[in-house]
């Protein structure tokens, strides 16, 4: 599960990047590379700033979520201690105390 959520975190963090990036900044970005500041494109320039936001907004909660639950695995994981602990440690076997004879009563 955990192994899991830690792909699914970092695809939201490498899918997170490529968002920011194609946001419009001061300098321009990579944000000509979609066509929005034409008016043949698919859409407009304030449409796909719009999408950018929303989808950067979303990806930003997935990371958040996927970060906090990650956390969470992780601490319950360390109250089971390390896996190389509990295999160094033999458990030691289990000794039975023979009962005492039973002596017949020979009133």
């Amino acid at each position: 599960m955990q192994v899991v959520l830690l792909v699914i975190h970092l695809m939201i963090a490498l899918s997170l990047i490529g968002v920011i990036l194609l946001q419009k900044s001061e300098g321009g970005g990579m944000s000509g590379l979609t066509g929005g500041g034409t008016m043949g494109g698919f859409m407009t320039a304030r449409g796909s700033t719009n999408l950018l936001t929303r989808v950067t907004a979303g990806l930003a909660v997935a990371f958040v979520t996927t970060s906090i639950l990650l956390a969470i695995l992780v601490a319950r994981d360390l109250n089971q201690g390390s896996f190389l602990d509990q295999q160094a440690v033999p458990k030691a076997p289990e000794t039975q105390v023979p009962a005492a004879p039973s002596v017949p009563d020979t009133k």
